[in-house]
């Protein structure tokens, strides 16, 4: 199964053309050349990637591994809410 990370890096050496090797987590974004505007740019890739909904609030992320956690966070968030939602639909009766 391949990683957050994995992923995450994948996307920032096809559209940033960034070597694999300084793309780790404690990695600062502002050292791999990424600015705001970047990181905005990057969100709406990885909202495509991974099929999440950001919110509208601004967020501070400055490592790599800042954005991996944030992508995790809403990934849970999004996925247990649809799951839950699945859940109580009428074709799905909660069991007792």
């Amino acid at each position: 199964m391949t990683t957050t990370l994995e992923r995450l890096r994948a996307i920032l050496v096809r559209d940033y053309r960034l070597d694999p090797e300084t793309l780790v987590a404690e990695a600062p974004l502002e050292s791999l050349g990424i600015d705001s505007l970047g990181v905005a740019e990057l969100l709406f890739n990885v909202e495509d990637e991974f099929a999440i909904a950001l919110p509208p609030e601004p967020v501070q992320l400055p490592t790599l591994g800042d954005v991996v956690r944030y992508i995790d966070q809403l990934v849970a968030e999004q996925r247990g809410a649809a799951g839950t939602a699945a859940a109580l639909e009428p074709s799905n009766p909660p069991t007792t």
